[in-house]
């Protein structure tokens, strides 16, 4: 089993509480724990709108919780595709102090 990372900022905790808290992050990170995907296969695997995949995908991005890729496309053009980077979060909140870890990918 691995060791968990322990996150200290309150601020990083708050976030990380924000994401695992939003039904369209948890739903994203599920689907592309083992595999990377695109957006479009996100979209495609999840029926979340495209719009939302795209702003739950930069969240996610901003929080350092994937692994981004790029390739080029036959006909030239360039897409991403992303991959979870944590297993699970854990929040546990105990006499007014919140524990946050991740279980790392």
């Amino acid at each position: 089993m691995q060791t968990p990372l322990k996150i200290e900022e309150n601020s990083k905790k708050n976030a990380l509480i924000g994401i695992v808290s939003d039904k369209y992050s948890g739903i994203i990170l599920e689907t592309i724990m083992y595999k990377p995907k695109s957006v479009i296969e996100i979209t495609a695997d999840t029926g979340i709108p495209i719009s939302t995949v795209y702003r739950r995908i930069q969240t996610l991005c901003d929080n350092k919780l994937l692994k981004t890729s790029g390739s080029i496309s036959q006909d030239g053009k360039k897409f991403f595709i992303y991959k979870s980077k944590i297993k699970s979060i854990n929040a546990d909140f105990n006499e007014g102090k919140i524990k946050v870890e991740i279980i790392l990918n």
